[in-house]
């Protein structure tokens, strides 16, 4: 086996709960602005890590008062907001802790949630979570308490406590050591059932203290960093940056309706981000489509393609005089404007869950936004590997953070050690065993290390396609690129066991309007006309060829369908953090798949409209 580890930088504490990463920030810094809440006019309060840790006593004292007992454990379902890290340390220094629900999630995943967790209350934010929540909550018995936040319930919580000792929290918050459950994090159920793992106490600790140390140029920034949190907290990626940004002092806001982002960002002036791939490439083809709209579609494309270029030749140590002067009059024309929409402080831009894609690493690059791409899954409390400020490679997810290790085994599938691995599955042993060997989690990808232990994926093991013709294929390598065309959502390529490979494409709903304006078409077509038009379906062989450009032909896409929908989280074919649930997809839309494989074979070597 191929294996790489970087030593921890700090000295673990096994001692240590999370609460001490906010009694440590408390006492280098109480006055630093911590949090800043938004205002009705657009404009932002400012939370110091004193008022901070004011009201976490507050309400944790509220929890104590309305019975809550240390080891207990409360589901939280809301959306992304200030909220969510004030009740995750409250829970903490009262002694229990939080078990997320994706505010997403329906009656029946919120019923499976509670009840395998042995959750005893529930925390909601609106009527709509309190009214999914109650359609279930004759299933679960255990559950004696609702608080929901859009009734003031909290400030409820808060009154209530006010007799309850300091003391008393001090005993609380000091009952759990780094080996400790500090949370249960839900897998996303993209291959079956949600699993409940476990994220320890040291898991946070470690991983934070290591991490701020590996991120220091991000996180400590002079200038005051500063980040706009629009993922959903619930995740365990978001969830470990709010942790991070305690400890590390970093001011954070919050925006969870992504219609509202740009202006909150250019009123937050972020230093840098933390998206999905997916959130990149938006801002690319918004930025792009809005260009043709105005008649400067051309030079968008001409920038860009220079921006490409002049990233690589940086990257590759010397940038020719004559690029030097073209990506000068284009950072002026086009890259400025972006830079300024994004609130012209982003420096730095973390981005996970899915590969980003060579292109638009360079091109956000050169604009002077260094995108860290970085991997990691639930079960590693997000973060296993990323970029580092000072030496990064596009194209990979960079070296394994301080205190964890890589390994590739004789069949290509990452497995990872370390202080950020969590010990197993809740109430799941026979999973724990089947993913946890000697320390090690199987991750179920496929990857490669460089001579620097620089880490690139290359797929996902339970999702290679093995055609007919015994050709092994990964499909997200070939979906990135397709997914890059603006009019397309997603794409999903099929061809198990046939004769060769084949793709599922739905368009972008959003994007699709202002796409057929700027091509002269009706930008009302729907779904179903939009498909069947010429134009828009020569769009979609557009990308699905320069997708086959990048592979053997016997890895092409030859055929692929355009589907009349959405795959969406409420039509249960993406996960809450935007990815394909593959074995969904493959189910609902079988008799589609077939008919790609039905009639005379396609010419080999090209692909071909169906």
């Amino acid at each position: 086996m191929i294996e790489s580890h970087t030593p921890a930088v700090v000295a673990a504490d096994p001692g240590a709960n999370a609460t001490a990463l906010l009694e440590g920030r408390l006492a280098a810094s109480p006055d630093r602005e911590l949090f800043a809440l938004p205002t009705e006019s657009g404009g932002w309060t400012p939370v110091t890590v004193r008022e901070f840790h004011s009201q976490v006593i507050a309400l944790a004292k509220g929890f104590v008062a309305a019975g809550v007992e240390p080891g207990q454990k409360i589901g939280m379902m809301s959306r992304t907001r200030y909220e969510w890290t004030l009740v995750d340390f409250a829970v903490w220094y009262a002694g229990a802790f939080l078990v997320p629900i994706y505010e997403t999630s329906s009656p029946a995943q919120v019923a499976w949630i509670l009840g395998d967790s042995g959750a005893t209350s529930v925390i909601v934010e609106t009527a709509d979570h309190f009214a999914r929540f109650d359609e279930v909550h004759p299933e679960l018995p255990q559950v004696s308490t609702v608080w929901q936040i859009g009734l003031g319930d909290l400030d409820k919580l808060v009154a209530a406590g006010v007799d309850v000792p300091d003391a008393e929290i001090e005993r609380r918050r000091d009952l759990a050591s780094g080996s400790d459950v500090a949370t249960l994090i839900y897998t996303s159920g993209s291959t079956g059932r949600p699993k409940g793992t476990i994220i320890t106490h040291s898991n946070f600790v470690e991983l934070s203290r290591n991490t701020a140390i590996a991120l220091e140029d991000v996180v400590l920034d002079p200038r005051g960093a500063s980040t706009l949190l629009f993922i959903t907290t619930a995740h365990v990626f978001a969830r470990l940056i709010a942790v991070l940004c305690v400890h590390a002092g970093v001011r954070v806001g919050h925006q969870p309706d992504t219609r509202n982002l740009m202006p909150a960002m250019q009123s937050f002036r972020p230093t840098f981000l933390l998206a999905v791939p997916r959130v990149f490439e938006k801002v690319y083809n918004v930025s792009e489509q809005k260009a043709e709209t105005g008649g400067k579609g051309k030079i968008f494309r001409a920038a860009a393609a220079v921006a490409v270029e002049y990233s690589s030749a940086l990257e590759a140590g010397s940038v020719p005089l004559g690029l030097r002067l073209k990506f000068a009059v284009y950072d002026r024309l086009v890259f400025a404007k972006l830079r300024a929409a994004l609130g012209g402080r982003v420096k730095f831009a973390v981005s996970g869950s899915a590969p980003l894609g060579v292109r638009l690493g360079h091109f956000y690059h050169a604009l002077g936004i260094h995108i860290l791409e970085g991997y990691g899954l639930t079960e590693t409390t997000a973060p296993a590997s990323v970029n580092l400020p000072k030496h990064s490679k596009i194209g990979t997810v960079g070296p394994a953070l301080p205190g964890v290790g890589f390994r590739i085994a004789e069949d290509g599938e990452i497995e990872i050690q370390g202080l950020n691995v969590s010990p197993g599955y809740w109430n799941n042993p026979t999973a724990t065993a089947d993913s946890f060997v000697d320390g090690w989690f199987k991750t179920g990808d496929l990857g490669t290390l460089d001579a620097d232990g620089y880490l690139t994926i290359t797929g996902r093991k339970k999702e290679i396609i093995v055609t007919a013709g015994g050709k092994n294929v990964a499909p997200a390598a070939l979906e990135d690129r397709i997914n890059s065309s603006p009019v397309i959502a997603q794409s999903v390529v099929v061809g198990d066991q046939q004769p060769f490979i084949a793709a599922l494409v739905t368009l972008d709903r959003e994007m699709l309007p202002t796409w057929l304006a700027n091509n002269g078409l009706d930008p009302k077509l729907t779904l179903e006309e939009a498909r069947a038009n010429p134009t828009v379906r020569a769009e979609v062989q557009r990308a699905v060829d320069a997708a086959n450009d990048s592979v053997s032909r016997a890895e092409s896409v030859r055929k692929f369908t355009i589907l009349p929908v959405e795959f969406t989280e409420d039509s249960g074919h993406l996960t809450p953090k935007l990815s394909i649930k593959r074995n969904v997809i493959l189910s609902d839309f079988a008799e589609d798949i077939a008919a790609l494989y039905s009639g005379a074979p396609v010419t080999e070597g090209t692909s071909a409209l169906a």
